[in-house]
């Protein structure tokens, strides 16, 4: 019998706020003809948090980790998963609330021999209204959800696969997917990780399916993302030098500068101008570069998608209603979009 191992991280103060729905709603997945356990990764873990995981979900194999790093939590899930012989491995957050038939149906969608990953549906809890049906990939390395804030009429049902990548809220992803391209990069410490593993799969040959069938309802605050701008801005600077060959880099760099500058201005206005050099700092360091080096190196074993196939799966507008406003509606948006259109059209490698 097949075994799914479910990963779960858990931050300080996570656990008392939204483990009861989340495991209350995992106890109640249909029976299917597979076994799953459950892993709980206990990051920043204390006694305390470690004593109220065993007492709320005693059925969970709880794995303490002290550093926050919430890629390097899920890498030590799968990890374990693997020791346990788990199959498929399902990445989930703490706060959501699964419907019955979401593993089940999350299973389904990933058993096809070319499908690598896999992601649910992503709705907002109590609005009918979409989080997620898969997310999508800028050419400059953002990342967001497709059909945000949109009333869920299944418009997004028909379509099976993804073209950007699988959203890190709820996804699932084969073992020998984990074995060709490896496990979660812990460099890039929360943020972008669904991204880069995203691309490294795509790369590796594999589709990304839409699991429309897989439900999961999301607690989402846009307000806890905008916190870590460091990881998003810094983490999509990672996944573009990672994966890009060398002549694309150098087709992509003239809108990477105004990006970066447009950028610039706008956290000396919005008060982030400290973080925004904490993330020129990190790409001055050789050790940065190292790793950079070593992924390239890693990632030509298993290539076998060019960028002409990559790239037309990318994206040349944001489109994402939380941080949508007239300069990037109007000027960035239609600048970029012109742009992208045209040099993916030249990419021949």
């Amino acid at each position: 019998m097949q075994k799914v191992g479910v990963i779960i991280v858990n931050f300080t103060g996570y656990a008392e706020r939204f483990l009861a729905d989340c495991i209350a709603s995992l106890r109640a997945q249909e029976r299917p003809d597979f076994l799953w356990q459950l892993y709980i990764i206990d990051n920043c873990s204390t006694e305390s948090s470690r004593a109220y995981l065993q007492q709320n979900a005693p059925e969970a194999v709880v794995i303490p980790r002290p550093d926050g790093n919430y890629s390097a939590a899920n890498a030590a899930g799968i990890e374990r998963a693997v020791k346990d012989d788990c199959r498929y491995f399902v990445v989930a957050n703490m706060d959501v609330i699964f419907a019955p038939d979401w593993l089940l149906e999350l299973v389904k969608a990933i058993e096809p021999e070319d499908v690598g990953i896999a992601q649910s549906k992503i709705l907002l809890p109590g609005k009918n209204k979409i989080n997620s049906a898969g997310n999508i990939t800028h050419f400059l390395g953002f990342g967001f959800t497709r059909g945000y804030g949109e009333v869920d009429g299944g418009q997004y049902d028909a379509i099976g696969e993804i073209n950007g990548y699988a959203s890190g809220c709820s996804l699932i992803i084969k073992k020998e997917v984990i074995e060709k391209i490896g496990n979660y990069d812990s460099k890039y410490y929360m943020y972008h990780d669904d991204l880069e593993l995203g691309w490294r799969a795509r790369l590796a040959g594999y589709k990304i399916a839409f699991a429309p069938r897989s439900i999961v309802y999301h607690k989402y605050e846009f307000s806890r993302s905008v916190k870590m701008l460091y990881y998003m801005e810094r983490n999509r600077y990672l996944a573009i030098f990672s994966f890009y060959k060398l002549p694309t880099l150098f087709l992509i760099l003239p809108p990477l500068i105004i990006m970066d500058l447009g950028m610039l201005f706008y956290s000396i206005l919005n008060g982030w101008f400290l973080v925004k050099l904490k993330v020129y700092w990190y790409f001055l360091q050789p050790r940065t570069w190292r790793h950079i080096f070593a992924v390239r190196r890693r990632i030509k074993k298993f290539r076998v998608m060019p960028d002409k196939n990559i790239t037309r799966r990318l994206a040349g507008k944001v489109e994402y209603q939380e941080i949508m406003n007239p300069v990037l509606r109007y000027v960035v948006n239609p600048f970029f979009n012109l742009y992208w259109r045209i040099i993916r059209g030249i990419i021949i490698w």
